[in-house]
């Protein structure tokens, strides 16, 4: 009788942890479930907790702080997983990782390999105006998102996504592709299609100082910008009477009030109910929810007080 596949987890953030959640219910059992330290948790962005899902159900929880160390290679080559699942995970997978287990590890990539390979697709599918993303099942290898295909799903990118909401679509996705491949994967019969390599586009880390707003965009650019960078992740900012002020959500104006105004960009023009109205290279975007470094979320009508005033972060004139 061959016996059960023993199967590890690797996640970090809420993508994984859905995906674990859902295979938790459908009576999947795990070897071991494996995230990040606290330390290392703390300086993801979207890090979210793995505890209550494998300390009660008596699964191995392993935290680790580089998952590619020679001691936690070994931690996870004493789990003897058959199969090891990367969902929602931010870091590649060493070649001493990628031999340990019999039927492969088989990551998620939240784009259509192999277009947008490398980091933060999702954002980076909302900054550039895509009105379509996707998420890639794959088998890893010792490259950057370039092993084979297992299964892929289309996703739209309405207008109003943000990166949180084009995330749970994504991890929606994936969940599905798992529910449909796993029992293959799990008696490593899946079968995979190799990447057309020639069609790659590879996008380059983001940092959160690569946050700021550049106001001589137009409106819809700058409306894609803030919900692209928005919670979980560091957000858009500009500075703006000597203190950073973060955008967590704008909106563009349309009509009359989306004129492009005299003001120079940056220039907060008024307040409208809860928003304030600020010039950009074409037409107005409406500040809804903001933030001073430091201090509390509120909504846009808090700057007020700054009527007439202009950002003046990097991009000022």
């Amino acid at each position: 009788m061959t016996p059960p596949c023993r199967t590890v987890f690797v996640g970090a953030v809420e993508e994984g942890r859905r995906c674990l959640q859902a295979l938790l219910a459908s009576g999947e059992s795990f070897a071991g479930i494996v995230t990040l330290t606290e330390s290392a948790a703390r300086t993801t962005s979207g890090a979210v907790p793995f505890e209550d899902l494998a300390v009660p159900r008596g699964i191995p929880l392993l935290k680790v702080r580089d998952l590619n160390a020679a001691a936690s290679v070994e931690q996870v080559r004493a789990l003897a997983p058959d199969l090891v699942l990367v969902i929602g995970w931010t870091r590649l997978l060493s070649a001493d990782l990628l031999e340990i287990p019999r039927f492969g590890c088989v990551g998620f990539h939240a784009s259509l390999l192999p277009r947008y390979r490398g980091r933060a697709p999702v954002n980076w599918a909302i900054i550039r105006g895509e009105s379509e993303t996707g998420n890639t099942m794959f088998f890893l290898d010792d490259g950057v998102d370039t092993g084979d295909i297992i299964a892929q799903r289309r996703i739209p990118i309405d207008y109003e996504d943000t990166c949180a909401t084009l995330y749970r679509k994504v991890a929606d996705s994936a969940i599905d592709m798992l529910r449909d491949k796993l029992p293959l994967l799990k008696q490593g019969r899946a079968s995979a299609t190799p990447q057309d390599h020639a069609l790659a586009t590879v996008m380059p880390k983001r940092r959160p100082e690569d946050g700021a707003i550049d106001w001589s965009r137009s409106s819809r650019e700058l409306y894609d910008w803030v919900r692209a960078l928005t919670h979980p992740y560091p957000g858009a900012f500009d500075e703006l009477a000597g203190r950073r002020l973060y955008v967590w959500r704008a909106s563009e104006m349309r009509g009359s009030g989306g004129d492009t105004a005299a003001a120079p960009p940056g220039t907060i023009l008024r307040i409208e109910g809860d928003t304030a109205i600020v010039a950009t290279g074409k037409a107005n975007l409406a500040l809804e929810r903001v933030q001073w470094e430091g201090g509390l979320e509120t909504g846009g009508a808090s700057l007020a007080d700054m009527a007439g005033r202009r950002f003046g972060g990097a991009f000022a004139a």
